[in-house]
């Protein structure tokens, strides 16, 4: 069935690049695009199967995620985003899964995770209230994951947790107009007072420790991966997926390019060819070591065994490593380039320079964070973070 889904996808892709203008005009994806993305499965690659979902190795959905990143950065994100989400409700509390899934388990479900809006503990559950921001593909979805800081009686944090929402509870403040992954609808989700059961909301604690509600039903090896190996390494297999995009097109309009000093053609600039090589051994190298790491940690979940701090912050390095590589790569390109990519907005390697730099941003993306947990770690000094 995995093999199924892929196929679908790549034979999807040269649909889903025609449609990046008509996306950034949107300033979201097309219902279309939504729409023939569930139908190749994907969206059901990390869902569980008591819901109809596949359960399948990350690799396949990492795969799954480069065809289309490399179509259109935009859609690539928003498949990140919403096909990942299935993971992380899959370790909720078997109630909150039967009210997303039970009656449709074609759910999707959006996020924002930074805690930005307001968490008050009250009987039974919580009481949210607040704004928050940059939920890429809200548009799409009927359920979002919230995040949010539970503080104690003198207001000090004592609790960082997901609150998971239905749409019936929030509204969506039309605000997204970005540089770059401008068909990524990254609105603002907006709560007023809302009552979230306890039972729908999720620690970061028990996600980092491996010790979830949601494993008493859902016991594939997928379930059993902590958060760089699912959730973090799909934003960076996106950013790549884009750099590789990027990268073929910039190589096809090379061949074809002239300069306009001299009437030199590119591809016999010599110096083009070595941003070429470096760009490319970047590329690689990022996407042979997010796929290492995601292995590895795999294997060790179906034998059943515990995976060590030091593959964890090893997975966290060279997740955000990779990202950097990729956007130093199409910035090469992109300076290499003659005058086209400068003054056309369409134009395959300024779309994916635009989008490279939007999606650096990202909290998963902070590049010196994530390397002091491996410092750490290496020098035996104890590590908590909650993307590890």
């Amino acid at each position: 069935m995995c093999d199924e889904v892929l196929s679908a996808v790549r034979a999807l892709a040269p649909v889903l690049r025609e449609r990046a203008a008509e996306a950034e005009a949107l300033r979201r994806l097309p219902e279309a695009s939504v729409r023939q993305l569930a139908d190749t499965g994907f969206f059901r690659l990390l869902q569980p199967r008591a819901y109809g979902g596949l359960a399948a190795e990350p690799a396949v959905f990492h795969t799954a995620l480069s065809e289309i990143a490399r179509a259109c950065g935009s859609t690539g994100w928003v498949a990140a985003v919403l096909g990942v989400h299935p993971w992380h409700v899959a370790l909720f509390d078997p109630r909150a899964q039967e009210e997303v899934w039970g009656a449709d388990g074609s759910t999707r479900i959006c996020s924002s995770h930074a805690p930005t809006g307001t968490v008050t503990r009250v009987d039974g559950g919580f009481r949210l209230s607040g704004r928050w921001h940059f939920a890429a593909g809200c548009d799409h979805a009927r359920w979002a994951l919230l995040g949010g800081l539970v503080t104690d009686g003198e207001g000090r944090p004592v609790d960082m947790r997901t609150f998971l929402v239905p749409c019936a509870d929030y509204r969506v403040d039309d605000v997204w107009d970005a540089v770059g992954l401008r068909g990524t609808g990254g609105n603002d989700i907006v709560v007023e007072g809302v009552f979230v059961p306890g039972h729908r909301t999720l620690g970061f604690g028990p996600v980092t420790a491996l010790h979830c509600p949601g494993h008493a039903v859902n016991t594939e090896p997928l379930y059993r991966l902590p958060y760089a190996a699912v959730f973090t390494t799909a934003i960076s297999t996106t950013i790549v997926g884009i750099a590789e995009g990027a990268y073929a097109g910039y190589i096809a309009a090379a061949r074809e390019c002239l300069r306009s000093s001299g009437g030199q053609r590119l591809a016999e600039d010599p110096f083009a060819h070595v941003r070429i090589a470096r760009a490319a051994s970047d590329i690689d190298a990022s996407r042979l070591q997010l796929a290492r790491n995601t292995g590895e940690m795999y294997a060790l979940a179906e034998r059943g065994e515990k995976i060590p701090m030091e593959l964890r912050t090893r997975a966290r390095r060279d997740q955000v490593l990779a990202t950097e590589r990729a956007i130093t790569a199409v910035d090469l390109l992109m300076e290499n380039a003659a005058g086209s990519p400068l003054r056309d907005p369409g134009d395959i390697l300024q779309r994916a320079w635009r989008d490279l730099h939007t999606g650096r941003g990202q909290a998963a993306n902070d590049v010196e964070r994530a390397l002091v947990l491996f410092g750490r770690d290496a020098l035996g000094i104890a590590v908590h973070d909650p993307m590890l």
